[in-house]
């Protein structure tokens, strides 16, 4: 049913919302009708305009997704600024480079695509990252998987059950460290000692030769990210308890809300 006497903006933030709700993924235009309650013409005449900035995207004839415009805005909403032009965000990331002694600090958001994290800034000084193997643009622009790495797991840690059963599942990648967590027992208890003590800590996972600690990013009660630092092997055995804290004092600036913040008083 139609309903007519809603805002335009309404009926706009509606359909955003179906999107969501309905898992994100690609959607019929008469399944996302049905779930607004709009009627077929008004939604597709929304939707072209989402398309048009870039917040849907069409995967293929007929179907709707949501793209990479509502990660932006969702981002800017989360922090009152962009994070991929903000000078504060850059001065968090930087004070925690400077508290660790020149860790390499990197800044990972859940992508709006499927169960992975994106890179979004990082703050390595003069570092050179060829020794983590990669480049700088395979830093801010590579998916990477939730199944390794500190940062992988503490996102997936706040995620659905749902979305952690897809993750379980997933071959683990190839490029992982020796320190990858390959038994499933043991993952998902890592996932549940990470929602009891607010970061986690990672010991050659990604990469060899790499340690590191990472802390969530959490809007209200969604998880959207985490921060998380590197040091090597042999200069951080185990990370020490100021490196810790300031990864989650960084993690916590970068939260709109400390509503449902692990550990906060």
């Amino acid at each position: 049913m139609s309903r007519g006497g809603t805002s335009h903006t309404d009926r706009v933030m509606m359909v955003q919302q179906a999107l969501v709700e309905m898992g994100g993924g690609p959607q019929r235009l008469s399944d996302i009708a049905a779930h607004t309650g709009l009627d077929d013409s008004t939604v597709g005449r929304i939707l072209a305009r989402l398309a048009y900035t870039r917040i849907v995207v069409r995967p293929s004839r007929g179907l709707y997704a949501l793209g990479p415009g509502a990660a932006e805005v969702g981002f800017h909403a989360l922090t009152g600024v962009n994070f991929n032009r903000s000078a504060e965000v850059r001065a968090v990331l930087d004070k925690l480079r400077e508290e660790t002694d020149q860790g390499l600090v990197f800044l990972y958001t859940k992508s709006q695509f499927g169960a992975n994290r994106q890179c979004l800034m990082m703050s390595v000084g003069d570092s050179d990252l060829a020794e983590l193997r990669m480049t700088a643009r395979d830093v801010l622009s590579i998916t990477r998987s939730l199944r390794t790495g500190a940062s992988g797991r503490t996102i997936l840690a706040y995620l659905s059950p749902e979305v952690q059963e897809l993750v379980f599942e997933e071959e683990i990648p190839e490029e992982a460290g020796p320190g990858v967590i390959r038994d499933t027992g043991k993952f998902k208890a890592s996932l549940a000692e990470i929602r009891d003590q607010g970061y986690a800590l990672g010991y050659q996972e990604c990469m060899a030769g790499w340690n590191s600690v990472a802390a969530p990013i959490i809007w209200d009660d969604i998880i959207v990210g985490a921060v998380l630092m590197l040091k090597p092997v042999h200069v951080m055995p185990h990370a020490p308890e100021q490196y810790i804290d300031a990864t989650v004092e960084a993690a916590a600036q970068l939260s709109f809300s400390r509503t449902g913040w692990p550990n906060s008083n």
